[in-house]
């Protein structure tokens, strides 16, 4: 009994060594979102989002029918909703994608599409902790349809035509520039004198140059 007491606090002694020691390893490297995911931090994230995610949804299948209604339906959501981040065809290759610590991910690729109907619509619903996905359940029927459409579109990323990306383009929520821009319009169009654009300010610490 002895023995073993003595085995367990040399185990616990030697975890706590490392532990500092890997404090120690990473301290004062500040916590940028800007670098890419170590593979170990990436495979151990991966690792543990599996193994959290409840047993109950791995197996379910989609119950919602792939119609073509649906797919429209799920291709405007998507665009107005998701494309922000995950980019019209799916890639993630988007400024705000780009910016998430992990990235945004490219949802064609087998990491996304392997995963079962059931995991697709949990992620959804309930978002993943500790990324920037946010949770979309509105806790009705209707969302969670929605978020089985979605399910459905995703499975389609791969797939989708010059025509679906231009259908989508008019669904994107538009920049603060773009709604400025078409103020402007609307009131030159209302007989209003025309407002020039705002001059783009210089960045910082940046003097325009002085006339010679």
């Amino acid at each position: 009994m002895k023995r073993a007491l003595r085995f367990a606090a040399w185990l616990l002694f030697l975890l706590v060594l490392v532990v500092a020691g890997a404090l120690l390893a990473v301290q004062g490297r500040g916590v940028s979102a800007r670098p890419d995911p170590a593979w170990a931090e990436a495979r151990a994230a991966l690792l543990l989002r599996s193994w959290l995610t409840p047993p109950t949804y791995k197996g379910l299948k989609n119950p919602v029918t792939a119609t073509p209604v649906n797919f429209a339906g799920a291709r405007q959501h998507f665009a107005d909703h998701c494309a922000s981040c995950h980019a019209n065809d799916g890639s993630g290759n988007t400024q705000m994608g780009q910016s998430f610590y992990p990235k945004a991910p490219d949802m064609r690729r087998p990491r996304t599409q392997d995963l079962s109907d059931g995991e697709l619509f949990y992620f959804i619903e309930n978002g993943i902790r500790l990324t920037g996905m946010p949770a979309w359940s509105t806790g009705t029927p209707e969302g969670e349809k929605a978020s089985w459409e979605l399910v459905h579109f995703i499975r389609r990323l791969s797939g989708l035509t010059p025509e679906d990306l231009a259908t989508m383009e008019r669904f994107n929520p538009m920049s603060r520039d773009q709604v400025e821009e078409e103020q402007r319009v609307e009131d030159f169009l209302n007989g209003a004198d025309p407002v020039p654009p705002p001059a783009t300010a210089p960045h910082a610490g940046h003097q325009p140059a002085k006339p010679q």
